[in-house]
């Protein structure tokens, strides 16, 4: 479990507005709350954008498991690789995946893959000792 790539979790939540099982056709424009602010503007949370919100946060923890350095960390990796794969085909192919959230979802995706990576081999380059 602790292998398992964390930015599935917006990618079946967006899924799961696909389906319609969140409401609606398009449950992402969905306000969930509004606040008036001093100024006399009204800011309004949408459920697209509390999922940008739960997802960087879940590409903060994955950034954070990324500096481990062990042999488990290959395969963190290559998870991380196959969710980034999903996201693109996904939205390569499917008609309702062809959003901005989608989108800008995929690069979070691409975001904690390219990180993984470098991470690791930097932390890599420093285990090299030359005697």
């Amino acid at each position: 479990m602790a292998h398992l790539p964390l930015m599935i979790v917006p990618f079946i939540l967006y899924n799961l507005g696909l389906t319609g099982l969140l409401g609606g056709d398009d449950p992402w424009s969905n306000v969930l709350f509004s606040v008036s602010m001093i100024s006399g503007g009204v800011w309004s949370m949408k459920l697209a954008d509390l999922m940008l919100v739960i997802a960087l946060a879940l590409l903060f923890i994955e950034l954070v498991k990324s500096t481990r350095t062990s042999n488990a960390s290959v395969i963190d990796h290559l998870l991380s690789t196959l969710v980034f794969v999903l996201f693109l085909v996904e939205f390569l192919l499917v008609r309702g995946a062809t959003t901005s959230l989608f989108f800008v979802l995929m690069l979070f995706s691409l975001v904690d893959v390219l990180a993984g990576f470098s991470v690791s081999l930097r932390a890599a380059s420093r285990d090299v000792n030359l005697r």
